[in-house]
Order: structure tokens, then C-alpha cells, then sequence
């Protein structure tokens, strides 16, 4: 059962500039360190950075929180199967509210391009 829903996109750009503007701190403050390292292991780094902010983005929309007190950025984190397909692991107060919600699972659908990056989760 859909408990719910959430979606993001964001421009590329935006987060290129917020990279580039406050460096190593902006990315301690949003991604985990696997995600960092596997973003930054790209040769364009943006469009991986951006759209796992949009993933984050669209799982906090999906519980109904937002980013903030509630759930906050550090608290959601995306992997990568081997196969290639996104999965959430969430931290903290992602899993109390995972549990909160009577959720069992969280899923994810990402794409980006050049210039955006957007992001579908489901609560179910």
C-alpha cells in the first residue's frame, strides 16, 4: 500500500554553484560520506550531487515532513545496487519515521541530465 508520495527536480547548475561556492562543508551538511565519494568519483560531479539532493528532496515530500526538524538531510542517504538501481537508507529520525508511518520500505526512482536532476519516492 502507497502511504506516500513524493517528487523533486532541481537545476544542475544550482547545486554546481553551491559546490563550488562552500565546497567540502556543503557536501558534509547534505550527503553521507559513501555518497560523496561516489559523486565525487564522477568527472562531472554536479548532476550526481543534485540529483541525490532531489532524492532527498522527494523522500521528505513522501513522508510528508520536508527537510527540516522533523527529517533532516543526513537522515536519508542513496545508494547504488550493483545492477545500477537506487535504493534509500535512511537514518536516525528516517527510521523512526519509517516506523512512525508503518512504512516497510522506501523506493526510488532518479534521473538527471546536464541541466536537471529530478527524483520519485514512494512510501509504501
Amino acid at each position: 500500500m502507497i502511504l506516500g508520495l513524493g517528487i523533486d527536480i532541481i537545476e544542475v547548475a544550482r547545486i554546481r554553484a553551491s559546490h563550488e561556492k562552500f565546497g567540502e562543508r556543503f557536501l558534509h551538511r547534505i550527503l553521507h560520506p559513501n555518497e560523496i565519494a561516489y559523486c565525487l568519483a564522477h568527472k562531472n560531479p554536479a548532476p550526481f550531487l543534485a540529483v541525490r539532493f532531489a532524492a532527498k528532496e522527494a523522500v521528505s515530500k513522501a513522508f510528508g515532513t520536508g527537510i527540516g526538524a522533523q527529517l533532516g538531510w543526513r537522515d536519508i542517504e542513496v545508494g547504488k545496487r550493483e545492477s545500477g538501481e537506487p535504493f534509500v537508507i535512511l537514518h536516525d529520525a528516517g527510521q523512526k519515521l519509517l516506523h512512525e508511518r508503518g512504512a516497510r520500505a522506501v523506493l526510488l526512482s532518479l534521473s538527471h541530465t546536464e541541466n536537471y536532476a529530478a527524483a520519485v519516492a514512494v512510501l509504501e
